[in-house]
């Protein structure tokens, strides 16, 4: 008999469940509930036209991913925090290895080089405050499984 290849949600209900770390939830954008489905079909940010594409239900515990209309308006809040957070730890790390001096254009590098990077991580940082906001509202259930059985 041919090996076929199982689906995520196959394997996912015959093995027993695997809780990944939060943080490894976050940054993989899997499904906080479950922590294993995945919440965008194309797992590539920088395919543009499925950026914003979501599964409407998490493929291994069908937890809906939009919980009421316009539900991701709250994102922007995050990718905000998001982007000033990132601004910051690289200004810290360009003062810590390079330096700023005002006898030279160092600060105006930097500048550039940090919107530069922000413009190249904004899908990601886009998607990734998704996976934020949702996080927020959806809490991680390790009896996910006995819940759908039961209901």
């Amino acid at each position: 008999m041919n090996n076929i290849a199982k689906t995520e949600t196959e394997t996912a209900c015959k093995e027993p469940a695997k809780a990944h770390n939060y943080f490894w939830t976050i940054f993989n954008q899997k499904c906080p509930r479950c922590r294993s489905g995945n919440l965008f079909p194309d797992n590539n940010s920088y395919h543009l036209r499925n950026l914003f594409k979501m599964n409407e239900r998490c493929p291994v515990c069908g937890q809906i991913t939009e919980i009421e209309p316009g539900f991701y308006y709250g994102t922007s809040y995050v990718s905000y925090a998001l982007t000033v957070a990132f601004s910051a730890s690289t200004f810290v790390a360009w003062w810590v290895l390079i330096g700023l001096s005002t006898t030279d254009n160092r600060l105006f590098w930097w500048l550039g080089i940090n919107a530069t990077l922000m413009i190249l991580l904004q899908p990601y940082f886009m998607r990734l405050s998704r996976t934020i906001w949702l996080s927020f509202f959806v809490k991680y259930n390790s009896r996910w499984q006995q819940e759908n059985d039961t209901a």
